[in-house]
């Protein structure tokens, strides 16, 4: 699934190509792709047609583009957008055929262009949703931000990210780290990818219990979490397949320079020890035996 890195070059894409452009058509091709709009694809559709985006934004792993009428007015709505696990926003000529799985299709008035949303396993998918505010058109929730996304968390590149307040909740928890930095509630935008990558530069098992974590642990996990993030986000993210691409259909170079993630029986980076792989949540987590040991066992 697309991490904050990822996302974060699709949003700047958006930016860049779709900003400030007018909505002509919308085309739903798959019912899935805006099945979480209940009121259904027609309402879908008239709600964006004659629209413009006016910006893209991100919060955690969504994506969020504000509409405004044609006279530049706020209309107090939003297309949330999330990938999934493997969506893709392509900003794609009207001439280039289409995509094998693409899900729906916006063109706009200038001609140019068209966004498309194309996605294999469908688990991603697009909503317009109206902005929740105690004022005028266009007011949002507190941060400025759809409300279905009001429970995420600031990201750690976020300039307003309260490293305090985050390193004092961590310590609270009676948890597992690898599983709070993978809470979007606790810290946005971080997933399996960057988590494994951060606590080896940390040099933190995943399993270590977040209570135990002593106040430079956690800043030198969240020094590790910053890095890696701000380096994958320079490589355009991590592309292991063609499932993540920006949306002009590049892939990420970041997977060139993972030291643990996916990097089972490949000598660590740092001191040589085969990484090991273990299983984690019906998922894989990586880390090096020697520069990350494994927690003992808590005594009952």
């Amino acid at each position: 699934m697309p991490e904050l890195p990822e996302v974060e070059v699709v949003r700047r894409g958006l930016a860049q190509w779709v900003a400030g452009r007018t909505v002509a058509t919308v085309e739903v091709r798959h019912p899935r792709a805006v099945r979480r709009h209940l009121e259904g694809s027609e309402h879908f559709v008239a709600a964006l047609t004659g629209r413009t985006f006016t910006a893209a934004h991100r919060r955690g792993k969504y994506l969020w583009l504000p509409l405004a009428e044609s006279d530049g007015s706020p209309t107090g709505a939003a297309l949330v957008g999330h990938l999934g696990m493997s969506g893709q926003l392509l900003v794609e000529k009207p001439s280039q055929p289409d995509e094998t799985h693409l899900r729906a299709r916006f063109t706009f008035t200038d001609g140019g262009r068209e966004l498309r949303f194309v996605d294999q396993r469908t688990f991603g998918g697009l909503v317009v949703e109206e902005m929740a505010g105690g004022g005028g058109a266009g007011e949002t929730t507190a941060g400025g931000i759809p409300p279905r996304l009001a429970h995420i968390a600031i990201d750690p590149l976020d300039a307003s990210f309260d490293e305090a307040g985050f390193s004092a909740a961590v310590r609270r928890r009676h948890t597992e780290v690898k599983r709070a930095l993978l809470d979007q509630t606790l810290i946005g935008g971080v997933g399996n990818i960057y988590a494994d990558e951060a606590l080896w530069r940390a040099r933190l098992h995943g399993a270590r219990p977040t209570d135990k974590l002593t106040r430079g642990q956690v800043s030198d996990l969240l020094e590790g979490v910053r890095d890696v993030l701000g380096e994958a986000l320079a490589q355009g993210g991590t592309s292991f397949d063609s499932l993540y691409v920006d949306v002009n259909g590049q892939s990420g170079y970041f997977s060139r320079f993972l030291a643990v993630y996916g990097q089972a029986d490949r000598p660590c980076p740092r001191c040589g020890t085969p990484i090991r792989r273990e299983s984690f949540m019906n998922r894989s987590s990586y880390s090096c035996p020697t520069c990350q040991p494994r927690p003992r066992a808590r005594r009952s």
